[in-house]
C-alpha cells in the first residue's frame, strides 16, 4: 500500500511560496538552513548577497532563476516543517545525499535547476517513501 500525500499541505506550501515576499523567504531560509547553504541553493558565491536580500535590499540583480530556486527551497522547507519534521531534520534533508536525486543533495539539485526532482523527493519524504 502506498502512502498518501497530504494534498492540502502541498497546496499550502505552494501558495506560501508564491505570496510570501522575497526578503521574507530569504530570511526564513537563512534562519532555518544557514546563510551559506542558502547561498549554495541560490547559486551565489557570497553569503553577503543572501544577507542583503534578507534585509530587503534588492540593488543586486537576483535574476528570475535565483528567485525561483529560493522560492522552491522555501516551498519544500515549509512542507517538511509542516509535516512535523524538526528544523534539524529539514536542514539535514537539504544537505544529505538523496537516492531519489542520484545521490546528490537536494540543495545541489535545486542549484542545478532540478526543481521538479527536488519537489518530488520532498513529497516522497513527506509521504514516508
Amino acid at each position: 500500500m502506498t502512502a498518501q500525500l497530504n494534498l492540502p499541505l502541498i497546496d499550502q506550501a505552494h501558495r506560501a511560496s508564491l505570496v510570501t515576499p522575497f526578503s521574507e523567504i530569504v530570511r526564513y531560509l537563512q534562519d532555518l538552513l544557514s546563510r551559506r547553504l542558502t547561498a549554495v541553493i541560490a547559486g551565489v558565491k557570497d553569503g553577503k548577497t543572501i544577507a542583503r536580500w534578507a534585509a530587503g535590499e534588492t540593488a543586486d540583480m537576483r535574476g528570475p532563476e535565483k528567485e525561483l530556486r529560493l522560492r522552491t527551497a522555501f516551498q519544500i522547507a515549509y512542507m517538511l516543517l509542516q509535516s512535523s519534521d524538526s528544523p534539524q531534520t529539514v536542514k539535514a534533508w537539504f544537505m544529505g545525499l538523496n537516492p531519489q536525486l542520484g545521490d546528490t543533495s537536494p540543495a545541489e539539485a535545486i542549484r542545478e535547476d532540478r526543481l521538479q526532482d527536488a519537489l518530488a523527493a520532498a513529497r516522497a519524504f513527506v509521504a514516508g517513501g
